[in-house]
């Protein structure tokens, strides 16, 4: 008790330990196809995965305090953009704000690569994902018909969304010019 006002000193919440992106390496792979598998219907296979990282894609995982695979994600740098390929949150500990912290890990690659556009697909039938999309800010920009395998040897169309970087670097300030501001002479003005 405090002699001051008469309360109980609570004790200190004691901070909880931070879950951490690392890069993907040929290490985490099996942990990662096991829970691609579990997420999914038509998984992404392993060597999906090999052929991301060999190609130099952003890849990254996000491991709890214990080590745990929480999820990770796989992006394609293109100019001046960034396309996100895949992003799955585990499905035993979605819900805690994983996907968010993987979803502002890639908007700072994306300042950091000074790309202006973070584009990706989703299912039009994956209503939480979009969602969670929209509150970070992406926008629905199209559809890709027939872009995802269905049950039964159908197709179901994606939904094409895209998220503007601000301060992504020289090429993004030129972008957001004043429409009366002097240009380069490239003569596409």
């Amino acid at each position: 008790m405090s002699a001051l006002s008469g309360r109980r000193h609570e004790p200190a919440e004691q901070p909880q330990p931070q879950r951490l992106l690392l890069p993907m390496t040929a290490l985490h792979l099996d942990a990662v196809a096991t829970t691609e598998a579990t997420a999914y219907a038509f998984p992404w296979s392993r060597g999906n995965f090999v052929d991301s990282l060999a190609a130099g894609h952003a890849a990254q995982v996000l491991c709890g305090p214990d080590g745990a695979l929480l999820g990770y994600f796989v992006a394609m740098p293109g100019v001046d953009e960034l396309h996100l390929l895949n992003i799955t949150v585990a499905p035993d500990v979605q819900g805690h704000g994983h996907a968010v912290h993987m979803l502002d890990a890639l908007h700072a690659l994306c300042r950091q690569l000074q790309a202006r556009q973070l584009w990706l697909e989703v299912r039009e039938s994956n209503a939480r994902a979009r969602a969670i999309y929209l509150r970070h800010g992406f926008v629905h920009v199209g559809v890709r018909k027939g872009y995802y395998p269905a049950p039964r040897g159908k197709r179901e169309d994606a939904a094409v969304m895209s998220l503007r970087v601000a301060n992504a670097g020289p090429s993004a300030a030129a972008a957001e010019a004043p429409a009366n501001a002097p240009r380069g002479g490239d003569g596409l003005d």
